[in-house]
């Protein structure tokens, strides 16, 4: 999937189709893509990309695949048949997984005649920090080991990454500049941070060479969530 002009996706964080739906509707003409994660796709299955789809919106599927080559590669082909444009897996499963998941979107993709997701690889997730990651037996600082995971995701082949707005800008001096890098961790400079330890605005995030925002709690929260993704829009 390339870059729309639009870089504002949003995550429907929501338990229930309805609510889902709602949103999609009000926000479809100011956004570039919706992000289906765990908590609703667990709700509602695949009935929710697919009523997203026949929108004509494009839907982000966030599960953060991580298992054995095999199993990640045929979640991924079961997500192309259901025709979602951008999917993540966990760079910590390994260059096999990786490259696996990256031959299933592409021949998957060819067989089913639908266009071909990008896969992103996730790094480090932005509620963690180094004191986190040492405490899972991680000796790096959040920085190195996401700069050593993003490494290895280039290498399989991935066209894409996830990671926190301020790994960006030195993401883009050692990566294939065609590498799309998407960033959750976004807020707006009056807003809380909530769980997330590695936040930017959304402004510094596209400065600093970010592809994407996933933006959900500013947006989805707000008593007028399509005056605050426009605000945040206009603000780029």
């Amino acid at each position: 999937m390339s870059q729309a002009r639009n870089p504002i996706i949003v995550a429907l964080d929501v338990p229930h189709l309805e609510s889902a739906l709602a949103l999609v509707q009000q926000l479809a003409p100011v956004v570039g893509a919706f992000k289906v994660g765990k908590e609703l796709f667990v709700a509602t299955g695949p009935e929710i990309v697919r009523r997203i789809r026949d929108t004509g919106a494009s839907v982000f599927l966030d599960l953060k695949f991580h298992d054995i080559p095999n199993t990640v590669a045929k979640a991924v082909e079961a997500a192309v048949r259901l025709d979602v444009q951008i999917l993540t897996i966990h760079t910590s499963g390994g260059l096999a997984m990786m490259q696996a998941a990256q031959k299933s979107a592409e021949e998957a993709a060819l067989r089913s005649g639908k266009s071909q997701p990008l896969v992103l690889g996730v790094t480090v997730l932005t509620s963690l920090n180094t004191n986190d990651l040492d405490e899972v037996g991680i000796p790096h600082d959040v920085g190195n080991q996401v700069e050593r995971l993003a490494g290895l995701g280039a290498k399989a082949g991935l066209g894409g990454l996830v990671c926190s707005p301020l790994e960006i800008a030195r993401l883009r001096q050692i990566l294939p500049s065609h590498i799309q890098l998407v960033t959750p961790g976004i807020r707006s400079a009056d807003s809380k941070s909530d769980d997330q330890k590695r936040t930017l605005t959304p402004k510094e995030a596209m400065a600093a060479g970010a592809s994407w925002l996933v933006i959900g709690r500013p947006i989805c929260a707000a008593s007028n969530p399509r005056a605050a993704a426009e605000a945040i829009l206009s603000s780029l």
